[in-house]
This record gives C-alpha cells, structure tokens and sequence, in this order.
C-alpha cells in the first residue's frame, strides 16, 4: 500500500472513529446509571449463582432456557431459519428447524461458559478443557513477535474463549472490541479479560492504536463477519454477497500481516473445545493478485464458510449477517 493510500485509511479510520465517538456519548449520557448499576448487581448475582451448581446442572439449565427461547422469541427463531434456509436450500424444513434451535442453545450456553471461563481456564488447568489443532505456526508468530500477525474469528463455537484462553497462557495480544454500552458491566466483562493479559482496543477510535500495534510486531484480533453496512466490500458468503470490512485486508497488505482464520467449537464432554487455525493466510498469496483487497477478504471468509459448514450448529444463525444487499448498478440510458 502506498504513503497516500495508507494516509487516506487512517485519516477516514479517525473521522469514523470521532463521529461513532460523539454518537455513543449522547447516548451514554442519557442512560439511567442507577437501572445499569441494579444490572450490574444483578448479573454478579447470577454470577454467583452459576458456580454454585455443577456442570451438569448448570448445562441442563442453559439448554432448557435455550429451547425455551426457540419457542417464545419469534423474531429471533425466523431469522436462525430464514438465514439457515437461504444457506442450506437442499436442506429439509425438519433439518432447518433443528439447527436453528440448536444454534440458539449454543448461544445460551455460550453465556453459560463466559461466566464459567475465568475458574477453568488457567495455566495449570486449560488442557483439561481445551485441546488445539493445526495451532503450531500461529502460536510460534505470537511468541517470537518477529512480524505483526491479524488473527480473526467469526460468531461460531465459542468465539470468545479462544482470545481469553490465548492470554491466560501468556500468548497475549490485542483485542478489537465494541464498549458494552453499560459502564460496570463492560468493565466486569473486559475487565477479566485484561487481568488474564489480553489488551483491549474499543472500536471507536481503533485505528491509531491498532495500527501502532501492528508496526510493533504485535497480533490484532477481531471478529470477521459482522456486517459492514452499504458501503461495506461485499463478497460471497453461503452463496449470497455480504457486506464484509475492508480494514481486515487493508491492515494486513499496509502491514505484510498474515491473517489467521481461528475457531472454537464445542465438543461433546461439558466445558470441553477446540481451538484450530481454520486457514492461515499468507502475504505471499495475494502479492500477484489483481485485486489483493477483494482476494483477501474472500479467502478469510471462505475459510469460516469451510468451519461453519462442519458444524453449523454451533454457528450464530441469529445475527444479522446479510443485513445490507448490494446496491443495485444503473443502466446507461438507453438500454
């Protein structure tokens, strides 16, 4: 990337960053600190209440809840069944249903297993729970920090464990994250991330201090499938274009980053995942292409797909992924 180019996507990163900025803050400053203050207080309670039951229980709990929300939330069941429909059409209406509640258990239990995270995965305890596959060159990166690395995940398995337990064992980096709109929520919740060694970057203003985390030879980490509004790079995902960010691929092209596809899936035994390297991307494979933007952005989605399609299940059909359609190009008069 040139001078120019590089000056122009940090230069466009800040106005985004200072504009969503003021937007939350008038939003912050009419919130009732005393209703965020009893939510608080509230998910501390339920915190406490948590670790007091045995995996068992606390896992029966977090299905029942689960199918119940299948049951009860309309509008969240027809978008896990509408989205499972348009990616999975030879799939039968009976197998569309299933997935769509299994989806929404994985995410109740998900819950579940954030609360639980910080009292099982330690130094001395993680490999009881978690065993790694294909990790071996992305691990070695982080250690020896002798070049910036982009790691990204998508709402999968569960997707946030993996950045906890990477800083649990000293493989710390940066972490891209939204602020959670209540103030002593998002300090409980990222909080125990930090104390465990990951580095926090709010999404409002990120592009500085990612950019020197990069040139610094340190990992940046974020989510890949959120989608990117209008304006968005739009490339295949289940067979329909999504709005995906372009600051995924520019970052590791300005930066010569290799990007590394990472998951976590649930397996079968309570509190028990995998954490693999989906696809590991290197700056060698879009050095030749046309269009490396658009290569990059297609591989690293592609490479989900892959992971998703194995166990869709476990994926957050429930979240608006094609939210935004591309626009549609004019004809030339005339035709």
């Amino acid at each position: 990337m040139t001078d120019k180019a590089s000056t122009a996507l940090s230069a466009a990163g800040r106005n985004r960053g200072a504009s969503r900025i003021t937007k939350r803050q008038r939003k912050l400053d009419t919130r009732n600190r005393r209703l965020d203050y009893l939510a608080y207080v509230g998910l501390r309670v339920a915190i406490m209440f948590v670790e007091m039951l045995s995996l068992r229980i606390g896992y029966a709990l977090a299905r029942a809840v689960g199918r119940a929300m299948y049951r009860f939330d309309k509008r969240h069941r027809q978008t896990a069944i509408d989205q499972l429909r348009h990616s999975f059409p030879d799939w039968t209406e009976a197998k569309i249903r299933r997935t769509a509640k299994a989806s929404i258990v994985n995410m109740v239990c998900m819950g579940l297993e954030l609360l639980l995270t910080p009292r099982y995965i330690r130094p001395e305890t993680w490999r009881k729970h978690i065993r790694l596959r294909n990790m071996e060159d992305v691990v070695a990166t982080l250690i020896a920090r002798d070049r910036p690395m982009v790691l990204v995940t998508g709402h999968f398995g569960n997707w946030e464990l993996a950045g906890y337990f990477s800083a649990a064992i000293g493989l710390s980096f940066n972490s891209v994250a939204r602020r959670i709109d209540n103030p002593y929520i998002n300090d409980l919740i990222f909080g125990v991330r930090e104390r465990a060694g990951q580095r926090m970057i709010y999404k409002q203003g990120a592009a500085e201090r990612v950019a020197r985390a990069l040139g610094d030879h340190e990992a940046v980490s974020m989510v890949c499938d959120q989608d990117a509004g209008a304006r968005g790079l739009f490339v295949d995902y289940f067979g329909r274009p999504a709005s995906t960010f372009k600051s995924i691929g520019l970052m590791a092209m300005q930066y010569d980053a290799p990007i590394a596809v990472i998951c976590c899936r649930r397996l079968e035994g309570r509190f028990s995942f995998e954490i693999f390297n989906q696809r590991l991307i290197e700056p060698s494979e879009w050095a030749d292409k046309d269009d490396p933007l658009r290569w990059i952005t297609q591989e690293y989605t592609r490479a989900l797909e892959d992971a998703v399609r194995a166990q869709p299940d476990q994926y957050f059909w429930v979240h608006r992924r094609w939210k935004h359609a591309p626009r549609k190009t004019r004809k030339p008069a005339g035709e």
